[in-house]
């Protein structure tokens, strides 16, 4: 058992760092400055502004993170709860 983690590990290592072996120079940003770049060399104007825009890209970095973490609590929460569930049983 104690081989499988140590493998899983391994291998999720090796996943994360072939890319930057493989292209070592190769700019990796994420699909959203892609896509807003496409969209924007085709002329494409927002139909409206958002509400509040936040101040900073570390503060706009932060409530993403936040969300996340909200997000993964609620569905820890719900995994745990059927697993009590069936533990019960």
């Amino acid at each position: 058992m104690k081989t499988q983690y140590i493998l899983l590990i391994v291998v999720m290592v090796a996943l994360f760092i072939a890319p930057f072996v493989i292209s070592p120079s190769a700019e990796y940003s994420g699909a959203d400055s892609a896509v807003e770049e496409l969209i924007s060399n085709q002329g494409y104007e927002p139909w409206f502004s958002p509400i509040w825009e936040p101040p900073s890209g570390e503060i706009e970095s932060l409530l993403f993170a936040l969300q996340a973490s909200i997000g993964a609590i609620i569905i820890g929460y719900f995994v745990g709860f059927e697993k009590g569930k069936k533990a019960k049983k």
